[in-house]
């Protein structure tokens, strides 16, 4: 089947030439068609121009089996890549929300077995049946609001068994739904209840038990670490990360979320695709990320839900990094999907123009999950993930409404859900 979206207002995102990502001063530009057409053929992207310039398919061969949608006033984007999240889970915690109201911290509610320890313990106590279904309601929820390629984490598992119990639900995902899912092993999220003064037992455990069972089973396409005060230290982190790589699994780390933790440096060492979170970033940790291959990925949805302080995302932008942002889908500290909120917080909290926003969660995104040759901008030869807006007005609106859905037609792989 081919399917011809025609009489497009604007045509957002596109690529003639491949990028890896957009950085500096050049994430203020988005490459737009005005009046535009696009053509998909099976999964793929085939041609997109200017509608005055699109071919007579009418006279080409092959394409009496063509399908026309026709977009007259709205707009078509290439789908959210969101390249942090923990959408496998079992159960909420809503009490935490009034705790953290009342003015706990984070660590302070770690501190009392709640946070990823209670959440550890849903999970044990959950099959897998259970979490796939409830995952798959997560999937089904953020394909609606616009993402078409997402990377899953373990991490409440803390157990070989359970660890291996998440990352099979992951891969049955993969299996299963049209997203894009990249999968990592993040058996170092947080130190068991059982194993609290007994970290370096913990660390060895994941290192000897978990690493080479994960891999025999091909599970995880990365392995990551939360690199942070309170949790693990940059001398384990480098221990799990250089024990991962030798099993085929490049890192990512989560870093610099609750002060200076050295995590951006670990994970730049070990050439990470991204290091996440982001709080904390000073000069010494732009002077790191300069000139490396790892993509700055911002989480604005925590941020936004814990209070925390806000990443200087303008400064590193002015050092010439890029930015990615992701949505750290997860029960405890960003318990949504919807990346368009995410652009939302990302004008409002950190400045960043609407266009460097839809950069960060298009292209930079898919970087930083490993997809930018495939996904993150319409382009020749891409998979056709796509959305169609409703009428809107312009580029800028789509962060600008951040309550409304503007989202009208979903096409994944080529194919309209």
């Amino acid at each position: 089947m081919k399917l011809l979206i025609s009489n497009i207002k604007t045509l957002v995102q596109v690529d003639t030439e491949a990028r890896k990502w957009v950085a500096g001063t050049d994430m203020a530009n988005l490459n737009c068609i005005d009046d535009a057409y696009l053509l998909i053929e099976g999964d793929r992207i085939t041609d997109f121009g200017k509608m005055e310039d699109i071919p007579d398919f009418d006279d080409k061969e092959g394409f009496d089996c063509i399908e026309e949608y026709d977009a007259t006033g709205r707009m078509v984007f290439p789908s959210f890549c969101d390249s942090h999240t923990h959408l496998v889970y079992a159960g909420s915690r809503e009490i935490e929300y009034s705790d953290k109201i009342k003015g706990l911290s984070y660590e302070e509610i770690a501190k009392r077995g709640g946070g990823i320890l209670n959440s550890a313990k849903l999970m044990h106590e959950a099959t897998e049946e259970e979490l796939y279904e409830s995952a798959m309601e997560r999937i089904h929820e953020i394909i609606s609001l616009g993402t078409g390629a997402v990377e899953i984490k373990s991490g409440y598992g803390l157990t070989v068994a359970d660890e291996l119990k998440m990352l099979r639900v992951i891969k049955r995902l993969k299996e299963s739904t049209p997203l894009t899912i990249k999968s990592s092993f993040l058996g170092a999220h947080a130190v068991p209840a059982e194993y609290i003064g007994r970290q370096a037992e913990y660390v060895d455990m994941v290192i000897n038990e978990m690493i080479p069972l994960v891999a025999a089973e091909d599970l995880a396409d990365y392995i990551d670490v939360f690199c942070d005060k309170g949790f693990f230290t940059v001398e384990e982190t480098d221990r799990i990360l250089n024990a991962g790589m030798k099993h085929g699994m490049r890192a990512k780390i989560h870093a610099n979320e609750l002060d200076y933790s050295g995590g951006i440096q670990v994970g730049v060492k070990y050439n990470a695709l991204s290091v996440d979170h982001l709080e904390f970033v000073g000069d010494a940790e732009i002077e790191a990320l300069k000139g490396s291959e790892t993509m700055p990925t911002v989480l604005p949805g925590a941020a936004f839900f814990l209070n925390m302080v806000c990443s200087p995302v303008r400064k590193m932008m002015d050092a010439g990094l890029p930015i990615a942002l992701a949505s750290d889908f997860n029960p405890g500290s960003s318990p949504s999907g919807n990346m368009k909120f995410i652009m939302s917080l990302a004008c409002i909290n950190y400045k960043m123009l609407p266009q460097e926003a839809i950069n960060a969660t298009t292209l930079n995104s898919a970087y930083a999950m490993g997809v930018e040759d495939e996904l993150g901008s319409i382009a020749k030869g891409k998979i056709a993930n796509v959305y169609i807006t409703k009428e809107i007005p312009s580029v800028e609106y789509m962060p600008y409404a951040y309550g409304s859905n503007l989202i009208d037609v979903v096409i994944l792989r080529g194919k309209v859900l």
